[in-house]
């Protein structure tokens, strides 16, 4: 029994030996396989952390763009019944363009209050106007383009987001860097009056075309003056921030007026190249005349638009007058009783008669205006008041009268061609405004009139080197006559047509065309079979019967 036992437990001593060396090692083996384990199910954890944080934000992104980019019923494209062109959205269009192109103007009279507010020298405030007429001038020439080639209600309603959101750091900043940088970035998507003008061409009918377009002119111009008296009455009373503030309201009412109302139109171009569609709008200038000739004299009589009221300020605040910078701003609203005549004017002749004449007329207004301005501002009030009054109504008749030429030429690439037109009209503005305060620090306030009356009268040259009939660059050929020949078309000669409009009346159309047109030559066919059997229209009938279906 001993020895059994013994041997037991030896066994159990053996059993015990083999144990314990193997038992550390396997502990140790399953310590490290857990940390491992546990390591690799934290970085699992911090991936899968990190994917769900990534989908959050994607989704926040997808839910904004979802947001912007949903359309409500009413204004959805239902190509049996497409939303018709209305006074209310030709009223909403004007708006938007009045309140988003005021954005360019705030800052104007109270220059001298942000340097102050910001602690610099006036120099380095003088400089936010100029960036944002760069970032305007950089908006026109890469975004508006683009109405050509996307959907335009969710890219005007994301550029008036953009804008609205960007503009909370301009209300805020207390850094002129951040302020000029962000103005900058702002003027840049503040085009959404270009891309509105466009779509005013596509939709009012080709015979009201210059009326719906006065409209949303009429606004956009009202827009201007009306930012520049609210921003130095409103700093007058109190802090400059509260008109930005304000600007800020007003766009964020924009976009929400736009995204209820605004109507779901598709693009034009959708399968265009963006580079091949800024390369059209040069091509255009070789191509159509009229286009050249609108504009050259858009950039001749803008020029004469900014001089006026950028020297305009140093006549009034000096000698005889010495008015207050108060009535100086207020002095600007003279130019709204012009803009409220431009749609009356637009409605009743522009869309009556030929294109040309009412850029005549609008030309020979601002003329009159320029001269009666410069030659009589230096001793009576009257002369700026005339000045203002008549160049505010002719430029802006002249400059309807072209778009709706232009806007014929190019029925799908409306953006394009506004493209090529805004950035001649800008251009002149700038020249008007470095000409202006050039001349006037060198010969006075006649001197710098002289000039605008020389740039007025070169637009009438340009304008009357070609008729309303001619097709090449240069003459009359197609006779004088300023009445058009087809009263349905907006420049007289264009079979044009409102685009969008219900393509089931446009199928049927072109369908009774189509079956007249077979019909036409199955009688023509019968005609000559009859006259070569039984004489005359005899069994034409039953003839007709078998036939006609298998033609149609």
């Amino acid at each position: 029994m001993t020895s059994i036992e013994s041997r037991g437990g030896g066994v159990n001593r053996t059993n015990e030996q083999i144990e314990t060396p193997t038992s550390t090692p396997i502990s140790y083996l399953s310590r490290e396989g857990i940390e491992r384990e546990g390591t690799k199910g934290n970085e699992t954890e911090e991936t899968e952390i990190g994917k769900k944080k990534e989908k959050e934000r994607e989704s926040i992104w997808r839910r904004a763009w979802t947001i912007v980019t949903w359309t409500p019923p009413n204004c959805r494209w239902d190509p049996t019944k497409p939303p018709q062109f209305s006074m209310s959205m030709n009223v909403l269009f004007a708006f938007a363009a009045g309140f988003t192109v005021a954005n360019l103007y705030y800052n104007h009279p109270i220059l001298n209050i942000l340097a102050h507010d910001f602690g610099v020298r006036y120099e380095q405030v003088a400089q936010i106007p100029t960036v944002m007429q760069a970032g305007y001038a950089t908006g026109l020439l890469f975004l508006c383009p683009l109405g050509d080639l996307l959907p335009r209600r969710p890219f005007v309603c994301g550029l008036v987001l953009f804008t609205a959101t960007l503009w909370l750091g301009l209300c805020l900043t207390s850094d002129l860097g951040t302020f000029t940088a962000l103005s900058f970035i702002v003027a840049i998507t503040t085009v959404t009056p270009q891309l509105m003008l466009p779509l005013v061409g596509d939709l009012a009918p080709p015979n009201r075309r210059a009326a719906a377009l006065s409209i949303v002119v009429s606004g956009l111009m009202l827009g201007v003056l009306v930012a520049r008296v609210l921003s130095g009455t409103i700093s007058n009373f109190v802090t400059w921030r509260a008109v930005y503030w304000m600007a800020l309201g007003l766009q964020y009412v924009i976009f929400l007026l736009l995204w209820l109302f605004m109507p779901d139109y598709p693009a034009t171009n959708p399968g265009m190249n963006y580079f091949r569609i800024l390369l059209d709008i040069v091509l255009m200038l070789f191509k159509h005349p009229v286009l050249v000739q609108a504009c050259l004299a858009g950039l001749l009589c803008s020029a004469p638009f900014t001089s006026f009221w950028t020297t305009l300020t140093f006549l009034l605040a000096g000698e005889p007058y010495e008015y207050t910078s108060l009535t100086i701003g207020l002095f600007g609203l003279i130019g709204i009783a012009g803009m409220l005549l431009s749609p009356v004017y637009a409605r009743t002749v522009t869309d009556a008669f030929v294109p040309h004449f009412s850029v005549l007329f609008g030309l020979s207004c601002s003329l009159l205006g320029v001269c009666l301005g410069t030659y009589m501002g230096t001793f009576s009030v009257a002369g700026p008041v005339l000045q203002a009054l008549l160049m505010d109504f002719g430029n802006q008749t002249a400059q309807i009268a072209n778009r709706s030429s232009i806007y014929s030429i190019e029925p799908k690439r409306r953006n394009g061609v506004n493209t090529a037109f805004m950035v001649a009209t800008f251009c002149g503005q700038l020249i008007g405004t470095a000409t202006g305060n050039h001349i006037y620090a060198a010969a006075g306030w006649i001197g710098s009139g002289s000039a605008s009356v020389g740039f007025i009268s070169a637009a009438l040259l340009v304008i009357v080197a070609r008729g309303p009939w001619e097709e090449r660059w240069v003459g009359w050929r197609g006779g004088w006559s300023m009445i058009k020949k087809d009263k349905d078309s907006a420049d007289g000669k264009t079979a044009d047509k409102a685009m969008h409009g219900r393509r089931e009346e446009r199928d049927e159309e072109a369908e009774i065309g189509a079956n007249e047109k077979v019909l036409q030559e199955v009688a023509a066919e019968e005609g000559h079979d009859s006259s070569l059997g039984d004489g005359g229209f005899k069994g034409k009938s039953s003839q007709d019967e078998e036939i006609r279906p298998v033609k149609v």
